[in-house]
């Protein structure tokens, strides 16, 4: 969990891109670490183009622009292919592959594809492809503890909507336990 981490998160608006790059950022705050959380959407908002740069860092961070991300989630093709040349070498990606698809694969960096938004409606969690993301992407990096996950969606869902912190952690669950991954 030591390692610094630049990662990028990228779909259309309205598919909780700002959400799960917060819900990373919060827990890597709870952890003690460095952040920074630096929105990015195209002026159409929802159906239009959304990223998010988080950077967790165990010493301060210079720019909080992500250019050369370390991890990558993609929530659509255009996302995808949009960034992923910028990937490093080594790095890790995490498609959902319910809409992205068939994607190229290149041979130098980790991949892992979840059907995140046919798992969230299969779970009764529509809504909730990001969050079941994140638990991927946690899975795969131990960016946080599971426990500073939880906290950071108990910290980031609105009070007028708390009833909603118990199905994001189960999306979390969800994310964190897919296994399966082929392009």
């Amino acid at each position: 969990m030591s390692k610094n981490l630049n990662i990028m998160l990228a779909g259309f608006g309205g598919q909780g891109i700002l959400f799960a790059g917060k819900i990373i950022a919060q827990a890597g705050m709870i952890d003690g670490r460095e952040i920074s959380w630096l929105p990015s959407y195209g002026p159409e908002m929802r159906g239009g183009t959304a990223n998010c740069s988080v950077c967790l860092s165990d010493e301060p961070i210079g720019s909080p622009l992500v250019t050369a991300p370390d991890a990558l989630i993609a929530m659509n093709l255009p996302s995808y292919e949009r960034f992923i040349a910028d990937v490093v070498p080594g790095g890790v990606v995490i498609v959902d592959s319910t809409m992205v698809g068939t994607c190229t694969m290149r041979g130098d960096i980790e991949y892992y594809t979840v059907p995140a938004t046919q798992l969230a409606e299969d779970n009764g969690l529509k809504g909730l492809a990001n969050v079941i993301l994140v638990g991927k992407l946690l899975a795969a990096t131990g960016f946080a503890t599971r426990e500073s996950c939880e906290k950071a969606i108990d910290k980031s869902v609105p009070a007028k909507h708390a009833d909603l912190a118990e199905p994001n952690k189960r999306a979390l669950a969800i994310g964190q336990a897919w296994t399966a991954s082929e392009c």
